[in-house]
């Protein structure tokens, strides 16, 4: 009796092991639409193709291949995952390919990193090499482990020349490339052929680009096709995905891809269990963008233009299964009905017109609550379009005001439209308002509402940015130190990086540095 306890017991437990992770690894889905190259790019373009639904690449003796080339796909950045693709290689025994992952693209083009290689030969095929850099990792039938030195203790996990036989020439082959964290596994037609441990912090890449190589040399053709992706959920990390809208208000102003790539590298740099990675210019076109996300952050424009209007099922997808849910400024504007319901469950408050308003004024925070998210926060004040009066969840329910702060008189003007001026807001006059907020959802996930944002060179502002790199780290489930995120004030370096448009004359950035050295050094 017992023994038959213990077993359902173990029976329960793996189903619910089994349902936790298929929650996040969902089905491979296509890369490759098998008729074009939209997504995918190359420094020379001329050498790649698509020919009878195949990414084709080929070297010719009228157009040969003096240095490697590399076609990268644009969609989208590799962490843990798995990818799966046919492969066919013909030409000389010289002919030879490879498959670049998590790996980086230089200022020639050239991607370093790891590489799934290929040949016809059989020297190399189904090995794992890192170009430009470790160089061979594991050759075809070893598994190596990778020490936090570097040094590599390898070991075989089966015979190169029977798992050479295994793949055929001339013809179509199946690469399946397994990574999670440093452990990556190369299989071709269903059979392992390395193996990797990768424990090198210093040399290793967790997160890169993913690229398809012709290998100079004789004339050769390569071909990728059905080449597919599924995402798996990172194991040592919490993965935040911040989207970016595309340009909108000019120079300085609503600077959503500058803004969300700030906001993404503070976080690298500073909060070791998280992995930030930025879609810019509008909803990803990855398939698997949100996949094996913890925390989506969206930065864009708002209302009918909300990057998201035509994706809620998506992103409630996400809510579902617990992920946190954070609206950057304008971001927190969704039209009433489903898309504002959406948003009351996500972060608990929104933006609606005829009802919330979205002066220019300066705010001044005095106080803060007894919450994660203000950890760390010094009483500060700030210019900026703050957005008030959001239409929030009855009661407030399961919802903490993070920043609040009485708006000016002037503020409150006369009229009634929809977004500056109201009844509702006139009737508040002189009544303290809520600026950013956090919400706790019944299912464990999080939402973080933040109206600030429109000047991008408020991020430099310390305090500014700490309650947003807070609110991102909290949403994602992870603990926020008790001084709050550190991170470097940015220089005006690298608020000019990533702007839309180009600097315009009527910003004295002089001026701005010295706002900054007040706002941080008063």
């Amino acid at each position: 009796m017992c023994a038959i306890k213990s077993r359902f017991v173990w029976v329960v437990l793996f189903g619910l092991v089994t349902s936790t992770t298929m929650a996040y690894e969902t089905d491979f889905k296509p890369i490759f639409d098998g008729k074009t190259l939209d997504g995918w790019t190359s420094s020379d373009m001329s050498y790649w193709s698509v020919q009878d639904g195949t990414i084709t690449a080929r070297a010719t003796q009228e157009h040969p291949v003096m240095k490697n080339q590399f076609l990268v796909w644009q969609f989208g950045r590799l962490d843990d995952f798995e990818l799966m693709l046919k492969y066919r290689i013909t030409g000389t025994e010289a002919a030879n390919s490879g498959i670049q992952i998590r790996s980086r693209v230089e200022e020639d083009g050239h991607a370093v990193g790891y590489q799934a290689d290929i040949d016809l030969a059989g020297r190399y095929a189904g090995a794992l090499y890192d170009e430009h850099g470790r160089a061979m990792l594991a050759e075809r039938g070893q598994k190596t482990v990778i020490g936090s030195d570097g040094r590599m203790m390898k070991t075989a996990l089966g015979d190169a020349d029977a798992l050479m036989s295994n793949i055929k020439k001339d013809d179509w082959n199946e690469y399946h490339i397994i990574a999670r964290g440093g452990h990556i596994i190369l299989k071709i037609n269903g059979k392992v052929t390395a193996e990797v441990l990768d424990s090198d912090e210093k040399n290793r890449d967790l997160s890169g680009v993913l690229a398809l190589q012709l290998h100079s040399g004789p004339p050769m053709t390569v071909q990728f096709k059905d080449i597919r992706l599924k995402r798996l959920e990172l194991e040592d990390r919490k993965k935040i995905v911040l989207v970016a809208g595309g340009p909108s208000h000019g120079y300085g102003g609503h600077e959503h891809n500058a803004g969300c790539l700030l906001l993404a590298d503070r976080l690298n740099n500073n909060v070791p269990q998280v992995y930030a990675t930025v879609y810019t210019n509008g909803w990803p076109k990855d398939p698997t963008a949100l996949d094996n996300a913890d925390a989506l952050a969206i930065f864009c424009d708002g209302g009918g233009g909300h990057v998201a209007l035509r994706h809620l099922e998506e992103v409630d997808k996400l809510a579902k299964r617990g992920g946190g849910i954070a609206m950057l400024h304008y971001a927190v504007e969704m039209p009433r009905g489903k898309p504002g319901s959406y948003m009351l469950d996500w972060i608990g408050g929104y933006f609606e017109t005829y009802w919330s308003v979205n002066p220019h004024w300066e705010a001044e925070f005095k106080t803060f609550p007894d919450h994660p998210i203000a950890r760390g926060l010094k009483p500060f004040k700030i210019g900026d379009e703050w957005y008030y009066h959001m239409r929030f969840v009855e009661n407030m329910k399961n919802v903490t005001p993070i920043l609040t702060a009485v708006p000016p008189d002037s503020t409150r003007r006369k009229g009634n439209d929809a977004h500056g001026a109201n009844p509702h807001v006139r009737a508040r006059m002189g009544m303290p308002e809520h600026l950013a907020w956090a919400k706790e959802r019944p299912d464990g996930g999080r939402g973080l509402g933040f109206t600030g944002g429109h000047w991008h060179y408020n991020w430099a502002h310390d305090d500014f940015r700490k309650v947003v790199l807070n609110g991102l780290v909290w949403i994602a489930g992870i603990e926020v130190p008790p001084n709050g995120v550190p991170s470097k004030t940015p220089s005006i370096e690298e608020l000019e990086a990533n702007q839309d448009y180009p600097k315009s004359d009527r910003w004295n950035l002089k001026r701005i540095q010295k706002m900054i050295e007040q706002w941080n050094h008063p």
